[in-house]
């Protein structure tokens, strides 16, 4: 086994009520030591992704920013490689791209953005990266697809990393983590969402088990390039405590899992910092997951974890 990348930690921002609080999130992530601040992509309660994270780039210095993840349906690839070029060259190249096929069924509700089935919008998204990465490419590009057509345009600007910033591709399904072996600089191994509803297909999908199988998708997927692809694992739950079995049991109860399984699961971390950098040390060793992302609300009791392992 190759050694083991060393930790880096993200954390999953969305909400303000003002500029002056986004910015005071923001630093308090790079100061706390994060390595990345990141922001989903929906129409409901949260900032727009492509203004908050410029303006998080512009008041930090070494924190990465990104999403967790576009979703490819509401823009078109030739305008988001303008977009992402732009933000990676302001940022002096401090830019995560996570892209994924849409998959919450209110946006599309709301919107009436059409809500094609899951295998659409799993090739569109296929076609889009492909029409990124030539984008964000030297000299002009052109693509002839299913979804999308490209002319003869050259992406400018261009961004600072080289290739273009890395791709993050996530997911829970079986294509979908198979196209992220294949295509993405790093691969979030996610619960599967199944309908747009995070329900108990997605909480079944949480375990273990379950994460050990689509680990092997990943594995096979990928062949020679594994050791190159940057595993990521969401936390959907982060509770420091001194008190695990109990608050293992009180928040499995609200997610319809008992406390071994909540412990057990890759996407939960419940327990004193020791135990959770313990743990995290472990799911490392099992499934090569090194960067490792929490929600706002943890983003401080979480501190001394990230404290003790980032870099390591």
């Amino acid at each position: 086994m190759t050694h083991p990348r060393p930790f880096r930690f993200g954390v999953m921002a969305a909400n303000a009520a003002s500029g002056a609080e986004w910015t005071d999130t923001v630093k308090k992530a790079e100061d706390l030591g994060y390595s990345a601040l990141l922001m989903p992509d929906h129409f409901g309660k949260q900032l727009a992704p492509i203004s908050a994270l410029s303006t998080a780039a512009a008041v930090t210095t070494s924190l990465r920013v990104g999403t967790l993840v576009f979703a490819n349906d509401f823009r078109h690839p030739s305008v988001l490689a303008k977009e992402t070029a732009t933000l990676d060259l302001l940022s002096e190249g401090r830019l995560e791209v996570g892209v994924g096929a849409g998959w919450m069924t209110d946006d599309y509700a709301t919107t009436g953005i059409a809500h094609d089935r899951a295998g659409v919008r799993i090739d569109r998204m296929i076609e889009a990266i492909e029409v990124l990465r030539g984008l964000w490419g030297e000299g002009a590009f052109s693509f002839d697809g299913e979804h999308y057509n490209i002319t003869e345009m050259d992406g400018l600007p261009k961004p600072v990393q080289a290739g273009g910033p890395p791709i993050v591709i996530g997911g829970g399904g079986k294509r979908v983590l198979s196209t992220a072996a294949r295509l993405a600089d790093i691969v979030g191994v996610n619960p599967n969402v199944g309908e747009g509803k995070f329900g108990p297909e997605a909480v079944a999908s949480m375990s273990a088990d379950a994460t050990e199988e689509k680990l092997g998708w990943v594995r096979d997927a990928a062949g020679d390039r594994f050791d190159d692809i940057e595993i990521s694992l969401l936390k959907f739950v982060t509770m420091v405590t001194d008190q695990r079995e109990a608050v293992a049991e009180k928040v499995g109860a609200g997610m319809g899992m008992d406390a071994a399984s909540l412990i057990a699961s890759p996407h939960t971390l419940v327990g004193s910092a020791e135990q959770l950098a313990d743990e995290l040390i472990e799911q490392r060793e099992r499934w090569q997951g090194s960067y490792v992302t929490v929600q706002s609300d943890a983003l401080e009791s979480f501190a001394p974890v990230v404290a003790a392992l980032a870099g390591t």
